[in-house]
C-alpha cells in the first residue's frame, strides 16, 4: 500500500543538494529551485507528481554536433532526463549505470522506446565529443548526451525544479559543478514529467518501474 505524502520538489531538490560534497558546493540562489510541485504518492524509490512538469522547451546539441530540440524528439516517448557531468565522482556515473542495468532487464523493443537524455551541467568541458566518449562507458551507447551554452542549460533545468550552480574552480585546481541530482520520468501519454527519482535510486528500482514508465503508467 502506498503512503500518501504531501511534500514539493522544491524541498527534495534542496535535501539532494546537501548530499551533494562530491559534486560541489555553495549556497548560491542558482542552485535553488524554484518550481513547487506537491506530490501524490511516494513509492521507495519514485515520486508520482500531483502536478507534473511541462517539457521545458530546450535546444541544445546532441554528441554528433546536431540541434537536438529535446520536446520535439522525445515527444510522445517515454524519456528519463538528468542533469549532471562527465567529471563528477561518483553520483552521476551510478544513476547512468543504474539506469543502464535497470534496461537489460527490458525487451528489446521496450529497450528501443526508452529515452534517456544526459544533459550537462559543465558545457565547457563536456563538449560533444567528450560526451560520446563518455555515456558508452558511464550508461549505455543509446543514452542521448546534450550540451550547449549554460544559461540555456541552467533555465531548461529550471523549468523542472532542478537547481545547478555554474561550473567552479577550487583553489587546488579542481571544478565542480553544483546540481541537483533528481532524474525526471515523462510519460508517453501526456509528455508530463510525472514521477521523480532521487540518488538512492538502485538498479533494482529503475528495473521494477521501468515497464510502467513505458507504458506511461504510475511505478
Amino acid at each position: 500500500m502506498r503512503k500518501k505524502t504531501v511534500t514539493t520538489v522544491a524541498a527534495l531538490a534542496v535535501a539532494t543538494a546537501l548530499t551533494l560534497t562530491a559534486c560541489g558546493s555553495g549556497d548560491d540562489s542558482a542552485s535553488k529551485p524554484i518550481a513547487d510541485v506537491s506530490a501524490s504518492a511516494k513509492t521507495q524509490a519514485a515520486t508520482v507528481l500531483d502536478q507534473p512538469f511541462k517539457k521545458p522547451d530546450l535546444v541544445l546539441t546532441d554528441t554528433k554536433g546536431k540541434p537536438y530540440d529535446f520536446r520535439e524528439a522525445t515527444q510522445g516517448k517515454p524519456t528519463l532526463v538528468y542533469f549532471g557531468y562527465t567529471n563528477c565522482p561518483d553520483v552521476c556515473p551510478l544513476t547512468m549505470s543504474n539506469i543502464a542495468i535497470a534496461m537489460k532487464s527490458l525487451s528489446a523493443a521496450d529497450r528501443e522506446k526508452l529515452q534517456v537524455v544526459f544533459v550537462t551541467t559543465d558545457p565547457e568541458r563536456d563538449t560533444s565529443a567528450e560526451l560520446a566518449k563518455w555515456l558508452p562507458s558511464a550508461g549505455d551507447p543509446s543514452f542521448i548526451g546534450l550540451t550547449g551554452d549554460f544559461p540555456t542549460i541552467q533555465a531548461g533545468a529550471r523549468q523542472l525544479g532542478i537547481g545547478i550552480d555554474a561550473p567552479k574552480k577550487e583553489k587546488d585546481g579542481t571544478v565542480t559543478s553544483m546540481h541537483g541530482t533528481q532524474v525526471i520520468a515523462f510519460s508517453p501519454k501526456t509528455d508530463a514529467g510525472y514521477v521523480l527519482y532521487g540518488e538512492d535510486a538502485t538498479a533494482d528500482d529503475y528495473a521494477k518501474d521501468l515497464p510502467k514508465i513505458i507504458k506511461g503508467e504510475n511505478p
